[in-house]
């Protein structure tokens, strides 16, 4: 998949992304790279709105999982399950997140769980591309994404959406 047709992707199923105006700069096997500039997700300090911040990181790490699955030939409904972001230190300008797997190894037995139990969880961390330049101004990690090749007793808190292929985020 490339930047412009993950791009074309969120600003069609996941409204929030064009909102924000996020931007897809690189997609590869290892990571997802997003940005978005300050305008649109500005607060009333002028500096990004800690929201957006956290709708970046859960957005590049949903695109990594989204992209990798496509690869490998999986059809499945990506959900987050549990989000954690701490901002240490304001942004004042345009913005970004990449993601990448918390434990690279963990992909092949992820794929197998999701085939054999039709869900899986994985790890995946989301940071600042210069994140040592910037003194760590945001530090992210959305963990264990559920993954669900098919509707099972869906609780109210958690949105799973209907459709085989097309997948959507849901955030409980």
């Amino acid at each position: 998949m490339t930047p412009e047709e993950l791009q074309a992707y969120l600003h069609a199923h996941i409204p929030l992304s064009a909102a924000m105006q996020v931007q897809v700069d690189m997609v590869a096997d290892e990571h997802v790279l997003l940005s978005a500039p300050l305008g649109p997700n500005i607060n009333h300090r002028e500096t990004v709105f800690g929201g957006s911040a956290s709708a970046l990181a859960i957005l590049s790490a949903w695109s990594l999982l989204h992209v990798r699955l496509r690869k490998s030939g999986v059809a499945a409904r990506l959900v987050i399950q549990s989000n954690r972001m701490d901002y240490l230190r304001p942004v004042a300008g345009a913005f970004a997140a990449r993601s990448s797997l918390a434990d690279a190894g963990q992909w092949p037995g992820f794929l197998r769980l999701l085939e054999r139990r039709g869900r899986a969880r994985a790890v995946v961390v989301a940071d600042h591309p210069r994140w040592r330049h910037l003194g760590r101004a945001l530090r992210g990690r959305v963990r264990h994404p559920w993954l669900r090749q098919r509707l099972t007793n869906a609780s109210a808190s958690r949105l799973f959406p209907s459709g085989s292929s097309d997948s959507r985020c849901g955030a409980r």
